[in-house]
């Protein structure tokens, strides 16, 4: 057997992929793009019981449709890369919903391991869950995984791991009666074609009409496609509704069927934390008093301390350009190597007392729950602008760093949004220029100018971006997206994420700002300016 293996992390948003991915690979990871695409890719590398496991984060989906950009290279990447095995990691407190996916992921017939995160919370929400039983029926290992704590993750690649050296193969579950006499007839048809899809998953693709698939067997044969919309004609005629809810409604039993067998819920003895907070945090009218005093202390928490420790590293390098020409004496390449020297130094003072503590803190608001919260406040605004509530999460990161809010326009569903949304990104003040505002305006023309410049730099912001939508073509698609719970932040995870987002702000600014400052020095000593 090969010792190195791949696999791939695949789930539903919310559900602590990004905790196991970052307890897995640690530092040993990097996010790039999927090629072609400008969709996040997060891949990392561990050793394991002597195997090298790579590994590769997929985007949180809720299908395997091919209605976004994430659906389509998830599915791609399951289906035509053939990792060794998928951790298939669901939300135990949400399962029935969860096991939907998993029911798709199956349907790829790749091995499988399923991750029941949050099995730590199942008592407190009175849930009682068969871990055998739902392994009975799904034919695959069920893991109960406490992510945040780091329990049952080992286990997980243990499983997986078994799951290869046994060579067992996917099980194959069965839908309703009609639904599934017409899934082994275009199975059957579909034999022999020379595609990296399994036959039983183009046949389920056919019946729900996916336009991909259909584009696909059109090309390789035609007469399959045609028997196939027959077929979808018959189930819609027994059932009464278009053939793809048909086949949406078969999962939704089978899964139905599992938590009956296997899932007890009682009712709980109290009100839960997001029973409690939601009425206020989401609240039309003191939802954004509550937002703005958050927000407010945030920001004012991470200036007190960027003002102070840039002080302090600012007096600690005061006397170094002294010491660097003592050393080298003055001369022009003695200047240019300063010059480069000194830029470093600004990045360090930018990025260390502003820039980390801005990315720590909102990525504590977005582990806590309550990041999705501003987005869903923020919504109706951000419409204005052409884009949606989760635009708001790059515009925040745009106060830290341009560089990564306009990076992160990857979250946006179509690509008129992530134009505009980049577009009002690198508008934004980052940290550097705010430091310039408060530092200057603030000191030489009091407090209220630079507030009143924000505001000024906020209309712009809202008037161009209402501009683009106008001349850009697409309708901005509606917000749909998870509220997650209230929950204990992971400060492994937070770590993590703020060094990745550091990363890419030393790898793209660093040299612009090194070789931009050089270059002006040269200019410069020649005379030229």
């Amino acid at each position: 057997m090969k010792k190195e293996l791949n696999i791939v992390l695949a789930g539903q948003a919310n559900v602590g992929k990004s905790v196991i991915f970052n307890y897995l690979t640690g530092l040993h990871q990097h996010i790039g793009n999927w090629p072609g695409k400008t969709i996040e890719k997060a891949e990392g590398t561990l050793h394991y019981h002597g195997y090298t496991i790579n590994v590769v984060d997929l985007p949180g989906i809720y299908s395997l449709a091919t209605y976004s950009l994430e659906e389509l290279v998830s599915r791609d990447f399951i289906a035509v890369q053939k990792p060794d095995f998928v951790v298939n990691v669901v939300d135990g407190t949400n399962l029935e919903r969860n096991l939907i996916f998993t029911l798709q992921i199956l349907e790829l017939e790749r091995p499988t391991v399923v991750a029941l995160n949050f099995a730590n919370l199942l008592k407190e929400k009175r849930i009682e869950i068969n871990y055998q039983k739902v392994e009975e029926i799904l034919g695959i290992p069920i893991v109960p995984v406490a992510a945040i704590y780091g329990k049952g993750i080992t286990e997980i690649l243990t499983r997986g791991i078994e799951l290869i050296q046994k060579k067992k193969k996917p099980p194959v579950l069965e839908y309703g009666k009609e639904a599934e006499e017409r899934i082994k007839a275009l199975t059957g048809c579909l034999q022999g074609l020379n595609l990296p899809y399994p036959e039983r998953w183009l046949a389920i693709k056919l019946l729900e009409k996916d336009k991909t698939i259909e584009n696909v067997i059109e090309k390789e044969r035609s007469e399959v496609l045609e028997k196939a919309k027959q077929m979808c004609a018959e189930l819609e005629k027994i059932h009464g509704h278009d053939a793809a809810i048909v086949i949406a409604s078969e999962r939704c039993h089978l899964t139905a069927d599992i938590i009956k067998q296997a899932v007890r819920i009682k009712r709980p003895t109290r009100i839960s934390l997001v029973e409690r907070l939601d009425p206020l945090t989401c609240h039309k009218i003191w939802g954004y008093p509550i937002m703005a005093i958050i927000l407010a202390i945030s920001f004012l928490s991470i200036f007190l301390f960027g003002n102070w420790f840039s002080s302090l590293l600012g007096g600690v390098t005061a006397s170094w350009q002294t010491g660097w020409e003592g050393i080298f004496g003055i001369s022009a390449w003695s200047t240019l190597g300063w010059t480069a020297l000194k830029s470093i130094l600004a990045l360090i003072e930018i990025a260390l007392p502003y820039i980390v503590p801005f990315y720590l803190l909102l990525f504590l608001l977005e582990d806590c729950g309550y990041l999705a919260r501003i987005a869903f406040l923020t919504d109706s605004l951000m419409h204005k602008m052409g884009i949606h509530g989760k635009g708001c999460i790059s515009l925040m990161l745009g106060l830290g760093c341009n560089v990564p809010a306009c990076l992160s326009c990857r979250i946006m569903e179509t690509q008129k949004e992530r134009l505009i949304t980049g577009f009002l990104a690198t508008l934004i003040p980052c940290s550097a220029r705010t430091v310039i505002i408060v530092g200057l305006v603030g000191k030489f023309m009091g407090m209220g100018w630079a507030l009143g410049l924000y505001a000024f730099t906020a209309l712009i912001i809202f008037i161009l971006g209402g501009l683009a939508s106008k001349i850009l073509s697409g309708e901005p698609t509606e917000l749909i997206m998870e509220m997650p719970d209230y929950r204990r932040p992971n400060l492994h995870t937070i770590i993590i994420q703020t060094w990745m987002r550091l990363k890419e702000f030393i790898y793209i600014a660093a040299p612009i700002v090194v070789i931009s400052g050089v270059v002006v020095e040269g200019i410069n000593f020649l005379g030229w300016l």
